[in-house]
């Protein structure tokens, strides 16, 4: 089966998941992780593509980003892809794949969606158990968006902007959306709209996207067979 042509929307934040190849680690040492987001910023820049909040985890990263064009993803995806491939098996004397395929893409719907993308994203460290509080991971947006530390990589969203008029408010208002558990209803709608390519947001947002891609953009419906005694039933 063909694969449906990645969504974009002008104006709208994709989240954006790569995963090492087999689900083993892309990242060995402290130096791997700075590597990547350095050349995260350089591609970043070169493509118009703005980055509001990010998580390297050991074996995946996660980014929520806003591209200025259509290609503009795609094309930093693939320089960034390129280069720490050949940075991993050049440093630890290794050949083959580091990734898992294609990275998965979603666009999501800024008015309802945005900031629980970040608040998905940034908890990644604490329900792998490997922290306990988002800000005791230092490869995370989090240390900018939550502790207000300066990472250059970052372009901060209006609708993060928006929560708070000034810098100390912000910060606040940002952490209290920590409080709490997520619902394990929206981590999957979340994670199903990511793998595979759907768009998270509102019915009306969906049929907007929809229109405008031209191409589905959920899931297709399964009515089975109309002859069927199951059917018409």
């Amino acid at each position: 089966m063909a694969r449906l042509p990645r969504l974009y929307a002008p104006g709208c934040a994709q989240h954006i998941i790569q995963r090492g190849n087999n689900r083993c680690a892309c990242f060995f040492n402290d130096i791997d992780y700075a590597v990547y987001l350095d050349k995260l910023k350089e591609y970043s820049e070169k493509y118009a593509v703005d980055i509001h909040t990010f998580v390297l985890m050991t074996n995946h990263v996660h980014i929520l980003l806003t591209p200025h064009d259509k290609e503009g993803v795609p094309n930093m995806m693939q320089s960034l892809g390129r280069y720490y491939v050949r940075y991993i098996n050049t440093v630890y004397q290794r050949t083959g794949s580091l990734w898992e395929g294609r990275y998965k893409s979603t666009i999501v719907d800024n008015d309802r969606y945005l900031l629980t993308l970040y608040r998905y994203i940034e908890l990644n460290p604490v329900r792998a158990a490997m922290v306990e509080h988002a800000g005791d991971y230092p490869w995370s947006g989090f240390q900018s968006n939550g502790l207000g530390k300066s990472i250059d990589l970052i372009t901060p969203h209006e609708g993060y902007l928006s929560i708070g008029a000034e810098v100390t408010a912000r910060r606040m208002a940002y952490c209290e959306l920590f409080k709490g558990r997520m619902t394990d209803h929206l981590l999957s709608e979340i994670r199903d709209c990511t793998n595979k390519g759907w768009v998270l947001g509102s019915d009306k947002f969906k049929r907007e996207i929809a229109y405008v891609a031209n191409r589905r953009i959920d899931i297709l419906g399964h009515g089975g067979d109309r002859k069927s005694k199951r059917f018409k039933h």
